[in-house]
C-alpha cells in the first residue's frame, strides 16, 4: 500500500528536491503543490500519511496552514514538519508550538529528511 506525503513549497527546486527524496522510499508517493492554498484543496481528497511545508509562501502561508491541520478533527494527528530558509530559534520554536513535528532549515541534507520521514511513518 502507497502512502501519500502533501509537499507545500513555492520554490520549484525545494519542492522538486522533497519530492524526489520522498518518493525514492519504497511505498511512498508525492502529492507536491507550490502554495498554501491548494495544499487545503488537496487535504479533503487524500489522506496524508505525513505533511511536509514551507513557511514562506504567497498566499497561505506554511504557519497557517499548521494551525488549519493541527484545529481540524480528522487532520491533527497528522505528522508535520517544516523545511525553511528561516533558521531563527524564534521561527523554530513558534512552528513546533503551533504542531509541527520537525523544523528543517534550508539547506537541508535529503538523507536528513529521509531519516525524518522513514522514523516518523515508522519505516526503519
Amino acid at each position: 500500500m502507497t502512502s501519500k506525503i502533501l509537499i507545500v513549497e513555492d520554490s520549484k527546486a525545494s519542492r522538486e528536491l522533497i519530492s524526489a527524496t520522498v518518493e525514492s522510499i519504497p511505498g511512498l508517493e508525492a502529492i507536491a503543490t507550490s502554495s498554501g492554498l491548494e495544499a487545503l484543496k488537496l487535504l479533503p481528497q487524500h489522506t496524508f500519511a505525513l505533511i511536509i511545508t514551507d513557511i514562506n509562501m504567497p498566499d497561505i502561508n506554511g504557519l497557517e496552514l499548521i494551525r488549519f491541520v493541527k484545529t481540524h478533527p480528522s487532520l491533527r494527528d497528522t505528522p508535520l514538519f517544516i523545511v525553511s530558509t528561516e533558521g531563527r530559534e524564534k521561527d523554530r520554536d513558534r512552528g513546533l508550538a503551533l504542531g509541527a513535528a520537525e523544523y528543517l532549515v534550508k539547506p537541508f541534507s535529503p538523507q536528513s529528511l529521509e531519516g525524518l520521514v522513514r522514523r516518523y511513518l515508522k519505516l526503519e
